[in-house]
């Protein structure tokens, strides 16, 4: 539904169930729910609109009684009649068909909420997975722009792998990692997103099986899922992904590849220790099985940097290393990059090709200027330092109020802490609630399906008024989802 349009609930003139009844039928004579589409339901409505459920029935029926909408057992209510179904000597076409026909998996529900939650600027958003506007380096980025980037900036498209000029500078960058890589060896991806849906499309058949760490970000999207693969997933511990079943699941499954955050975990915030590295990849290229490795948290260390990446010690081409500038410069500038094997980067780049002609070369040039200019640098460091107080913040009001109810890691970097509650709830009527009362959660169960007892906190977003005020109302709403749910187990 659109965001733009609000119920007036002081108007004396028009009843607000005549006002939804309204806005209702503008979106199916507009087209915009086409004949056959299921429209929300009277729950989902009446928590949109934020009035009584009766409210929602009412404008419902008179939209029946016009006969525009109805309602059947086992599909919800569906609009069957526009303007243009009355008038056309031919039925409009079934859109509905087309939506349900498209190879790419939705969002599970949850997901679409948190979607749709984090444009509403009332949340205070404790799960987010980026950077405050108060630390994103706008005024900065700003003056760059309107200063002397001239020498090497161009609007035209760039090559196929990306600015060259960026290219270069990337490499110089990772080599401080590292990790050997020529420009050839470099593709620059639209974020890194981009970066999963180019190998699952260019690299993987469908019906491959992916090994993942469990929980893990994957979980969460459906850029795999979609192009038709499996994710397996493989326990992890405080030293990061567990060994010991990689080589029977690598059989089991025909595994294509394993995916991996070894730098702050997304969701844990869990850093692979050193040993474990080498050991996982050791084990990796013993099974002949190709690594993706996610560093897009890598920079974001605080006290002291993180191990070498799993590419730092790949002599054999195993790994495909994935880098972004999403988490640290602004996810607005839709920037990342992979790092392979040439013939594997020269296959990306022409599925790229294919998809977008090229990721902006404005952000290129910006991205550029900033690793050359060592503003960058500067950047991570201020970063850094901000992220560490709000870490700590946050730990410390965890002490405070969480202590009875709940567990939680202290990470070394990134932006998250995976709280752990002592005892198992039901994740939705926690997540329902805390949304109406304007907390934004990111419930474990989007990165483990079976997760009933971890929340995903991020200390990088919220202000600290609201990690505070967010984080005592949650643990009094988790301390009253426990109680209930004891309640109910007694009787």
């Amino acid at each position: 539904m659109t965001e733009d349009w609000k119920l007036n609930k002081s108007s004396s003139d028009i009843p607000l169930h005549r006002q939804i009844y309204e806005y209702i039928k503008r979106k199916i004579m507009n087209g915009e729910w086409p004949v056959g589409i299921r429209i929300p339901t009277q729950r989902d409505l009446a928590a949109k609109f934020q009035v009584n459920r009766s409210t929602i029935v009412y404008a419902l029926g008179e939209l029946v009684a016009d006969g525009l909408i109805e309602s059947r057992v086992g599909q919800g209510t569906l609009v069957i009649n526009n303007t243009w179904s009355l008038l056309a000597a031919t039925p409009p076409p079934d859109w509905n068909h087309y939506v349900n026909s498209g190879s790419y998996q939705p969002n599970i529900h949850m997901i679409q909420l948190i979607n749709r939650a984090e444009t509403d600027s009332n949340m205070i958003r404790l799960g987010t997975g980026e950077l405050s506007p108060d630390l994103l380096p706008t005024d900065q980025m700003r003056k760059a722009f309107s200063g002397n980037m001239a020498s090497h900036f161009t609007l035209g498209y760039s090559e196929p792998k990306g600015s060259l000029y960026l290219r270069e500078i990337i490499s110089e960058h990772l080599n401080k990692k590292g990790i050997i890589a020529s420009p050839s060896s470099i593709l620059i991806v639209s974020g890194g997103l981009q970066g999963l849906q180019l190998i699952s499309l260019g690299l993987l058949e469908q019906g491959s099986s992916i090994l993942v760490e469990n929980p893990s970000y994957l979980n969460s999207i459906h850029v795999f899922q979609s192009a038709g693969m499996y994710l397996h997933g493989i326990p992890m511990d405080d030293q990061g992904i567990k060994l010991d079943d990689i080589d029977r699941l690598k059989r089991q499954h025909s595994a294509a590849l394993l995916y991996t955050i070894p730098s702050f975990h997304n969701p844990t915030g869990t850093l692979m220790s050193s040993d474990r590295r080498a050991e996982l990849l050791r084990v990796c290229a013993q099974e002949r099985l190709p690594v993706i490795e996610d560093d897009v948290y890598g920079d974001i260390w605080f006290d002291t940097p993180a191990p070498p990446p799993l590419k730092a010690l790949d002599k054999q081409g195993l790994v495909l290393y994935m880098g972004s500038m999403s988490k640290t410069l602004g996810p607005g500038l839709r920037l990342g990059w992979i790092v392979g094997p040439e013939p594997v980067i020269d296959r990306l780049s022409d599925i790229k090709m294919q998809t977008d002609y090229g990721s902006s070369s404005l952000s290129q040039h910006a991205v550029a200027e900033w690793l050359s200019s060592g503003l960058y640098e500067n950047h991570l460091n201020h970063i850094r330092a901000e992220l560490l107080k709000r870490r700590d913040f946050t730990l410390s009001i965890l002490d405070q109020y969480f202590s009875d109810i709940a567990c939680w890691n202290i990470p070394q970097g990134g932006f998250y802490i995976w709280l752990c509650i002592n005892n198992p709830l039901s994740i939705r009527p926690l997540f329902e609630q805390a949304l109406k009362e304007n907390i934004l959660l990111n419930p474990g169960n989007i990165y483990d399906r079976n997760d009933q007892q971890h929340l995903r906190l991020s200390y990088a977003y919220a202000s600290y008024d609201q990690l505070k005020s967010g984080l005592i109302r949650l643990a009094e709403l988790i301390r009253l989802q426990l109680g209930k749910e004891r309640l109910s187990l007694d009787h």
